[in-house]
């Protein structure tokens, strides 16, 4: 039912329900629309009821879980409406921070992008790759906004995104994804480069222009 249960030295129960529970309906194991129980998750992690529960209330606030009174609870559904904020945000704020990165950026910062990307083509003809491109891809964004000084930001970004990154990753399960890997090497050459001007043309590409294929993934 869940994956990845093994528990952080020092984590307690209820930050453990929430960490497995929450990467558990984000890489799409807990699929959007499932019924779930709370039972259930409680003796999947081997916790008590209390903090799934506790858990559940938190999960509700971030619009990843819907309680329907005497019905049941139930992994949300991919919200278009959550998207399209998202999408305004982030392709806000990443305008603005590829353009600081073209104005300083630290060298090492850089040379972490590269190796990112690097790994990221190793993954291209790997079947079943999807979530590791996946993870390499919020990596490489996290460190591009890190190095403008601006990680927190990109911390707001993530919380806000929750719907927009499941159907980005269910759109990467059934796609190839070099065309996203060949983008983000394009942002790091545009940063050495310095090239301003071709920044939000490359903010629209990566960012705007995929949700036009999102219509042919059944959510």
């Amino acid at each position: 039912m869940l994956q990845g249960t093994t528990r952080r030295q020092g984590e307690n129960g209820k930050d453990y329900a929430y960490r497995v529970i929450r990467e558990n309906i984000m890489n799409l194991t807990l699929e959007p629309g499932r019924a779930i129980s709370e039972v259930d998750l409680a003796n999947a992690l081997q916790v008590s009821r209390t903090p799934v529960r506790e858990v559940m209330a938190r999960l509700k606030e971030e619009h990843l879980v819907e309680v329907v009174p005497q019905v049941g609870t139930y992994i949300s559904k991919i919200d278009a409406g959550l998207i399209e904020e998202a999408v305004f945000m982030r392709f806000t704020l990443e305008k603005e921070v590829l353009l600081l990165a073209c104005d300083t950026f630290p060298p090492d910062e850089l040379l972490e992008l590269r190796h990112n990307v690097e790994r990221q083509e190793n993954l291209q003809n790997r079947r079943g790759a999807a979530a590791d491109f996946h993870e390499l891809d919020n990596a490489f964004h996290r460190m591009l906004f890190r190095g403008c000084g601006k990680e927190h930001v990109w911390d707001s970004i993530t919380r806000l995104s929750t719907h927009y990154n499941r159907m980005r990753l269910k759109f990467e399960m059934g796609h190839p994804f070099d065309g996203a890997v060949e983008q983000h090497r394009g942002m790091i050459e545009l940063i050495a480069g310095k090239r301003t001007g071709d920044v939000e043309a490359a903010v629209r590409r990566h960012i705007i222009e995929p949700m036009s294929r999102w219509e042919e993934v059944q959510v």
